[in-house]
């Protein structure tokens, strides 16, 4: 059997290749961009809808000073990164 590893944050579609979900577990990473903890807001796709309109809602924040500079400066986009969420979690 093999392995299914989600390294796309559900909430902010953030990938840096840390495992969010390990098949179909949480690993209780948190997104270095906006903040959710695997298993707290991404459990059901209402959960998500709710954490990622508070976290565009409120301008989409990083919680990582220095990864936000780092993204930015390598033209970051919040739309770009919002297509990287699966389909099943939209």
């Amino acid at each position: 059997m093999d392995e299914t590893w989600e390294t796309v944050c559900r909430v902010c579609g953030f990938d840096d290749g840390d495992v969010f979900w390990a098949d179909g577990w949480p690993t209780q990473e948190i997104c270095s961009c906006c903040g959710n903890e695997s298993d707290v807001g991404d459990e059901s796709v209402m959960g998500l809808r709710t954490c990622r309109g508070y976290w565009v809602g409120q301008g989409a924040p990083w919680t990582s000073p220095g990864m936000e500079r780092k993204h930015k400066a390598q033209g970051w986009d919040l739309l770009r990164q919002l297509a990287n969420i699966p389909e099943e979690w939209r």
